[in-house]
């Protein structure tokens, strides 16, 4: 079973996505929040897989929960998928770099809402090439001004293929066909990029990728 705090201050849009997933097979609603600093309360005593969290609310906006989400080593477990609307996109980049993996629009279809809960609890991050470059062609800041993380450095070659790939929006499973290799070792290569990296999940290694120029937002 999928556990799911649902986080937004409009109230309608919060009772539409709880009732949405509620009649989802395997995916239980745990709680609701109207607020970030509501959300890291009941993350903290609920623990739930996925918080999806609204970006702009009063008091501590999403931006700000994520990071405490992310940060807190008791909540390791739990992944935060970003609800957004078009307007919100200068957000996104600073939502992923907090530690969100993923983002999924206020409009989606229901399919669409749960479908992204289960990808973002089986440990994928909900990043489209597309809409990724996009994104980082307009918000994040070039490569030749930000210093390249030293850990950069602690990465076999293999590991850097593999960054390259996941910042490419590959699966573990189009990893493994691309390099000839198992699912199961693509999947310890990106779990040991993410422990050097210090990277909360896949959609970290994207922002990272692309930050310290080994890819190219054309590319």
């Amino acid at each position: 079973m999928t556990t799911v705090l649902v986080v937004d201050d409009q109230s309608l849009i919060r009772q539409a996505v709880s009732e949405i997933l509620t009649h989802e097979s395997g995916i239980s609603v745990v709680g609701e929040a109207v607020n970030g600093r509501e959300a890291i309360a009941l993350a903290t005593s609920l623990r739930p897989d996925i918080v999806l969290m609204d970006i702009r609310m009063p008091e501590v906006d999403g931006i700000e929960a994520t990071a405490a989400i992310c940060a807190d080593p008791d909540l390791s477990e739990t992944r935060v998928l970003i609800l957004t609307t078009f307007e919100e996109d200068e957000y996104l980049v600073a939502a992923l770099r907090a530690g969100a993996s993923g983002f999924i629009g206020k409009g989606a279809e229901p399919d669409e809402i749960a479908r992204a809960v289960r990808s973002v609890h089986a440990g994928d991050a909900l990043l489209s090439p597309t809409a990724t470059r996009a994104l980082i062609s307009k918000f994040l800041q070039p490569a030749s001004s930000l210093p390249t993380p030293p850990e950069l450095a602690m990465l076999t070659d293999r590991e850097r293929e593999v960054l390259l790939l996941v910042a490419r929006g590959r699966s573990n499973q189009e990893i493994a066909d691309d390099l000839v290799i198992s699912p199961h070792t693509a999947k310890t290569h990106v779990n040991r990029i993410m422990s050097k990296l210090y990277a909360h999940d896949r959609a970290q290694l994207v922002i990272l990728a692309y930050e310290s120029g080994l890819l190219a937002p054309g590319a």
